[in-house]
């Protein structure tokens, strides 16, 4: 990934419902973000082909008062994350591991400002 903040949408897969916004920031191999409810930790690595691979950790700093959240789990959430770049965009997989259940999902991303 390119250096920068970035607006995160995030959709699940494989049958399941669940939607979620925020912001993540990109920037010498380590991801910081969140939204209302959650906050992300991490780290990534890109390769030349504009791919990339991360782990990130989310987890809840507000309880959120209809329950529904993405991941909802009280404990923090372990994801696994390969994705594509350009310049600005980015789309993102990844496999949450949510208690002993795994919730796979996609997102996009949109760079909204540089961070050098």
């Amino acid at each position: 990934m390119k250096n920068g903040l970035y607006s995160v949408h995030v959709a699940l897969l494989d049958g399941r419902v669940g939607k979620g916004s925020g912001v993540v920031m990109f920037r010498d191999g380590k991801i910081l973000g969140g939204d209302a409810y959650l906050f992300y930790t991490g780290s990534y690595f890109t390769k030349s082909d504009g791919t990339f691979r991360g782990e990130v950790l989310v987890q809840c700093h507000t309880p959120s008062p209809d329950g529904n959240l993405l991941f909802s789990s009280t404990e923090p959430v372990g994801v696994g994350v390969t994705g594509t770049f350009t310049d600005t965009t980015g789309t993102m997989n990844g496999t949450a591991l949510v208690g002993k259940a795994s919730q796979i999902f996609q997102a996009t991303l949109r760079k909204l400002a540089d961070t050098d």
